[in-house]
């Protein structure tokens, strides 16, 4: 099984975004393949009108494909969203599965928390196993501050990914 965590915040601008991409940054330096999954609420629109993928939806294809050497992508008309579960059981060949949203999923959380953007945190105490923040909570959960990464991404390694965390000198 693939590990996987989700990055959730109480609403939008908390930074939620900001600190998967340096958490990815950072995986990636280290030698992980890392796969992300975006959940959004309000559906999206991936294919641009007037492409060929974007015809091809039009005229009534139900998955769309296009390949080239450097990427693939797949869109698919669904009937209803897909779990979380049903779409890692999509992904192969990856090191860890980080999800952005997803806050009702029964994933491991890490939450993000900036004073300006929310009035106070999102998660319950037992739902989160760390949290990036800019002021200190009553948790028995690691909290880092937004500029604490690498310590961040140690911990990561160490609780998903089974690699001993550094030793303190």
């Amino acid at each position: 099984m693939i590990p996987v965590f989700s990055v959730v915040g109480k609403n939008s601008n908390t930074g939620k975004t900001t600190v998967l991409c340096n958490v990815i940054k950072e995986l990636k330096k280290r030698g992980y393949r890392v796969a992300t999954i975006k959940h959004d609420v309000h559906g999206f629109e991936m294919d641009r009108p007037g492409k060929d993928t974007w015809k091809h939806r039009q005229a009534g294809s139900d998955m769309v494909m296009i390949s080239s050497p450097n990427q693939f992508a797949m869109i698919e008309q669904v009937q209803e969203e897909y779990t979380l579960d049903a779409l890692l059981s999509k992904i192969t060949d990856i090191d860890m599965v980080i999800t952005e949203g997803y806050k009702q999923e029964n994933k491991p959380k890490l939450e993000v928390y900036r004073r300006e953007a929310a009035d106070e945190p999102l998660c319950c105490k037992m739902e989160v196993f760390a949290m990036v923040t800019d002021q200190k909570f009553d948790l028995e959960a690691p909290q880092f501050s937004f500029e604490e990464l690498e310590s961040l991404v140690d911990l990561i390694e160490s609780k998903f990914l089974g690699k001993l965390p550094p030793k303190e000198e």
